[in-house]
């Protein structure tokens, strides 16, 4: 995240004392990732941030993979998995690996704790809802489209407006989350002709500062389990900090689509760079302007990725039958493509309003047990049943015999 910022009173010069009003010492603390060589802020507590009362395990966190490990494409409805609970703790995990992992809430209930993830940076999209995400940093409001990145260690505490309804696709990433690296110049600024610029990144912009004491728990996610920390303070104690270090907000409405005379492939949407995998955007745009261009994507086989797409609209120019809330899931090793039907309807369109999220990832994604109940199992048979349909459509004028479809547009 190479911008830097500040907030609060900070010193003239790192690592040097800054007096507090009784001549005391505010206590600075490092916060960064990659040792002491990558991105760090410093920030300065009124209190050291290391007075633990208490420890304890509360659980283990590992997502358990289905046993039937059949290659086929696969679908998914969110709107069947469980409701409600907390932003934090009731998470459903749906897909998974050892870079990347996509999980699913919809929460209701507030968080009394202060959490952090120890073990992946998290990007948080926001399909519906808003609300405030308080940090150490500062405050962040959020609002429906928006990619929350929360980095590694940073703690925070979701602050839902509950009279929204709220739906998050959280990605969990064991490396750090970033531009993508050909959008920036040598110097990390984005290039011109980047999809989106600094102007369009929300940082922090209201540092409150707690003195309070008492016991205040803080879970810890680490190690494939949850931890308690209990404070003897309150954490958002922080008077200042500054450097590159915070978390952030990207909407997917201030991406600038790249279109082209003929249809431009997937990577035109990158939006996040990670380890071992990429996030994509697919939002409103108009279509490829050649007479003869097929907007709707070729069929394609990408031998080493797994692509996810998450549906944040009803509309999708190239699939019937999903919904708000749908996750596709097209593994290595198949191929796939438009539904039949689609990629002839898109020819001569200038439009379309889908709005999608997709994670491709670089290594074999296992599908969790937890989402086996909402799983549409016709799913991989679309393609076919769409094109018997099409090929039994009316001939001649004479009506063709009913074909019962799984899927409908």
């Amino acid at each position: 995240m190479p911008i830097y910022h500040t907030l609060g009173r900070v010193p003239q010069k790192r690592h040097t004392a800054m007096r507090k009003p009784d001549g005391g010492i505010y206590s600075e603390q490092l916060v960064g990732h990659e040792g002491f060589t990558g991105t760090s802020a410093l920030l300065y507590h009124l209190h050291p941030p290391t007075t633990v009362k208490s420890v304890r395990k509360l659980r283990d966190l590992k997502w358990e993979a289905e046993e039937d490990q059949t290659l086929k494409h696969r679908h998914w409805r969110s709107s069947q998995l469980k409701k409600g609970g907390s932003p934090t703790l009731d998470r459903t995990p749906m897909l998974f690996n050892a870079d990347i992992g996509m999980l699913y809430v919809e929460p209701d209930e507030q968080d009394a704790h202060f959490y952090r993830n120890a073990q992946a940076d998290e990007v948080v999209y926001v399909a519906k809802g808003q609300g405030t995400l308080e940090t150490q940093f500062g405050d962040l409001p959020y609002r429906a489209g928006d990619y929350v990145v929360i980095h590694r260690g940073i703690m925070h505490r979701w602050k839902l407006d509950l009279a929204h309804e709220q739906k998050f696709l959280v990605m969990e990433s064991r490396g750090h989350v970033r531009w993508p690296k050909r959008y920036r110049n040598e110097f990390g600024q984005l290039l011109e002709g980047a999809p989106y610029s600094e102007r369009d990144i929300r940082r922090p912009t209201d540092l409150r500062t707690h003195d309070e004491m008492g016991d205040f728990p803080i879970l810890i996610k680490q190690f494939d389990a949850l931890n308690e920390y209990v404070l003897d303070h309150h954490p958002f104690d922080v008077v200042g900090w500054d450097g590159y270090f915070y978390p952030w907000i990207f909407n997917i409405h201030d991406f600038e689509p790249i279109v082209g005379r003929v249809h431009q492939p997937p990577p035109v949407h990158q939006t996040f760079q990670g380890d071992g995998f990429v996030i994509c955007s697919f939002c409103p745009r108009p279509y490829d302007f050649d007479a003869n261009a097929i907007p709707a994507p070729y069929n394609h086989s990408n031998v080493d990725s797994d692509e996810v797409i998450f549906y944040a609209s009803e509309e999708f120019m190239s699939r019937k039958g999903i919904e708000f809330g749908s996750v596709t899931h097209h593994p290595d090793g198949i191929p796939h493509g438009p539904h039949p039907g689609r990629y002839e309807a898109s020819i001569g369109q200038k439009f379309t309003n889908e709005l999608a999220v997709m994670m491709d990832s670089f290594r074999p994604l296992k599908v969790a047990k937890a989402v086996r109940s909402a799983e549409d199992e016709t799913y991989h048979r679309s393609w076919i049943e769409a094109q018997h349909a099409r090929v039994a459509a009316p001939q001649n004028g004479t009506p063709a015999p009913a074909v019962a479809l799984p899927l409908t547009d």
